[in-house]
């Protein structure tokens, strides 16, 4: 069986490593917020050339406290894709602002940056750029943008650890970016959590405070925060895995480069790779025709591809009447149609990429 994700494999990739920090967080008497957290923030803003880092609870979180940290609320505006996970745009929710959604661009399926002015309002005050798949939006043009309007970038790097733009990591370039760290991520944990990272040491600080009822003191809240925190065990198996995230990564493109020179003058349309950009291949996504047909063929086979995302944000029934969109959002409802995610993860045999592109290119 060839499946699209595979936690387990790299658990068992770096089995004693993490055993061995699990049995140190378990006999250390510290559970939440301790040194394996703060040791991970301080090593991942390192990696990511950020001012600082604060770990919470999962993704969506990370981007409902940026949101937050950006004194985003009721009454603004966010503008964001409606071709990502749902996460995005629940976290926008959260904080009461309303998601104004565009479409993407044809070739790399990130927000197309010609439909921002478009949507512009007196009431925006941010732009969540997500990092779809695992490589980079439009920033040379999504970060003048925000610049000449003075509107805050948001990075959704959820799909992105380690990638790169002009050579700086994801992440170290907006004014606050997040991270989900779910199982399947590039750099997952073995459960739910997530980062927030700025170059910008008063928003870390500001997160900081947002993530644990708003104490800059303990049991004394200065801001309305809540409860996000990230706990010791999934903090220590990050660290462990931020060590092999280059390693991965490097793994990842490989099996792209397997996938690309398999399916060439096939049907399937591969992905396009931004020429200023490193990608880090999250997800390596085709297009196909009679989508349905074909998994329900590879599916005999043994294969298990996957679909990210079958229905946009802005079609969904709990977002009706909800966001506002762009007046066209054309490439974003064809692609619900036609995009499919073949299996990819660091420990995926390279003779399976090629058995799942060779089964594919063969459905024509």
């Amino acid at each position: 069986m060839i499946v699209c994700a595979n936690p387990a494999a790299q658990y068992q990739s770096y089995q004693a490593e993490i055993d061995a920090a699990v049995l140190r967080v378990l006999g250390s008497n510290k559970y939440i917020l301790g040194p394996e957290v703060s040791a991970l923030e301080e090593e991942f803003s390192r990696y990511i050339g950020a001012a600082g880092c604060v770990g919470v609870a999962n993704g969506t979180d990370a981007l409902e406290l940026a949101l937050r940290a950006l004194r985003i609320g009721p009454g603004d505006e966010v503008i964001t894709v409606s071709h990502t996970a749902v996460a995005t745009v629940a976290a926008i929710e959260a904080t009461g602002a309303t998601a104004v959604l565009v479409d993407v661009d044809p070739v790399t399926y990130t927000l197309d940056a010609n439909q921002l002015d478009t949507v512009r309002s007196p009431r925006t005050r941010a732009v969540i750029a997500v990092h779809l798949y695992g490589q980079a939006a439009d920033l040379d043009r999504i970060q003048p943008f925000c610049q000449r309007h003075g509107l805050a970038l948001v990075e959704d790097v959820s799909q992105a650890h380690g990638a790169t733009w002009h050579g700086r990591r994801l992440g170290s370039i907006g004014d606050i970016a997040c991270f989900s760290c779910y199982p399947t991520k590039n750099l997952g944990a073995l459960g739910d959590g997530g980062l927030v990272a700025s170059t910008q040491a008063a928003l870390v600080d500001t997160v900081r405070m947002l993530r644990e009822y708003g104490w800059k003191q303990r049991y004394i809240s200065d801001l309305a925060g809540r409860n996000s925190r990230l706990d010791e065990l999934q903090a220590a198996v990050l660290r462990i895995k931020l060590r092999h995230l280059d390693a991965d990564n490097a793994r990842r493109r490989a099996l792209a480069a397997v996938y690309d020179a398999a399916l060439a003058g096939s049907a399937a349309l591969v992905p396009a790779v931004r020429a200023c950009c490193e990608p880090v291949y999250h997800l390596y996504v085709v297009q196909v025709q009679d989508r349905a047909t074909k998994i329900a063929a590879l599916n005999a086979q043994d294969i298990f591809p996957g679909v990210h995302y079958p229905v946009p944000i802005h079609q969904q029934n709990a977002y009706a009447g909800r966001v506002r969109t762009a007046a066209s959002m054309r490439v974003t409802e064809r692609l619900a149609g036609t995009v499919l995610s073949l299996p990819m993860y660091p420990e995926l045999p390279p003779d399976d990429a090629r058995t799942v592109a060779r089964t594919l290119a063969a459905l024509g």
